[in-house]
């Protein structure tokens, strides 16, 4: 909960269910915590998180590919639910949604534990607050003056949480209950949270804290060149240049406004696990003909579960699904 809201890049549709990187961004935070695009290069490690969710994805990423995609096939066994041989986006998308909310469900029930060990009703905020942020207490307030000091960075993650527990308590009696406290630690899959996830997005891009973002906050948000890289920008950075001034800054004043974010990370009536199942679809379906073989997913196993990555910590097996 110390993190600030970390969201990543979001596709949807353009033709044939194959998304685009330069579409609608930040949509898809509640999927994974990486970015589905990293500067130009598509990142797997997005799609497998979204696939497995983010615990399993770990478990995953410690296999050696024999065990991986053995373990893949007894997956899209699961998938399959109509038992016809195909995956279809239908059962794809279904698959991801029920991921995602097992790992929401865990992790909310995981945090709950932590702060409220005896199962009360409700957590309230000042023993949250206690418990999260007490050490700052014990803080010289000089250590709360310098922006670049770790006093002054966890207060403003204080500050951060605070007004998001607001927004959680719907009730407005200081504790959240369990469905409250559940919005406040993802407040992306809750409605009654866009205005505080459109304000947390603004406040991560607006570098000069004008309360608006620029293009070229927009541009350094999702394209930062590595050190020592010279030269032309990729295309998908220049059709995001396009996309800022053609489309995201609605009143042509060369700034994204709060409602403007709101319209570019929150469009209404867009389906991210659908959005998600479709591209993985394109990307595995070798015959185009709009659904998956098992044999066809496990040729692309690196792109649904990954392998052999270490760098994730400790596999956390789910020895009763395998």
């Amino acid at each position: 909960m110390l993190r600030s809201l970390f969201v990543a890049l979001a596709v949807s549709a353009v033709f044939a269910g194959v998304p685009s990187n330069e579409e609608t961004k930040r949509l898809m935070d509640h999927l994974s915590d990486v970015e589905h695009f990293k500067n130009e290069h598509h990142n797997k490690q997005f799609d497998h998180d979204a696939f497995l969710g983010e615990d399993q994805a770990k478990t995953f990423d410690q296999l050696p590919p024999e065990e991986s995609k053995r373990r893949l096939g007894v997956i899209v066994d699961k998938i399959d639910t109509d038992k016809d041989g195909f995956v279809t986006p239908v059962e794809l998308k279904d698959w991801i949604r029920y991921t995602q909310k097992r790992y929401i469900d865990e992790d909310v029930d995981r945090h709950w534990r932590q702060h409220n060990p005896n199962n009360e009703e409700s957590i309230t905020w000042d023993a949250y607050r206690k418990n999260v942020y007490g050490f700052l207490d014990e803080m010289d307030q000089k250590e709360f003056k310098s922006p670049d000091s770790e006093g002054f960075a966890y207060s403003a993650l204080l500050k951060r949480d605070r007004r998001r527990w607001h927004y959680a308590d719907a009730d407005q009696n200081e504790a959240l209950n369990k469905t409250e406290f559940a919005a406040f630690l993802h407040p992306e899959d809750y409605p009654g949270m866009n205005t505080v996830v459109v304000l947390e997005t603004l406040e991560d891009i607006d570098k000069d804290k004008d309360g608006k973002i620029s293009l070229e906050e927009y541009i350094g948000d999702m394209y930062k060149p590595e050190d020592g890289e010279e030269g032309e920008e990729p295309d998908w950075v220049k059709q995001e240049r396009e996309q800022f001034t053609g489309y995201r800054d609605t009143d042509k004043d060369g700034y994204m406004d709060e409602g403007e974010v709101k319209e570019w990370i929150a469009p209404p009536e867009f389906d991210h696990a659908e959005a998600e199942a479709r591209h993985l679809v394109f990307e595995a379906d070798s015959d185009a003909d709009e659904k998956l073989t098992k044999a066809e997913i496990l040729d692309k196993y690196d792109l649904f579960v990954g392998s052999q990555a270490t760098d994730f910590g400790e596999a956390l097996a789910r020895h009763d699904e395998f």
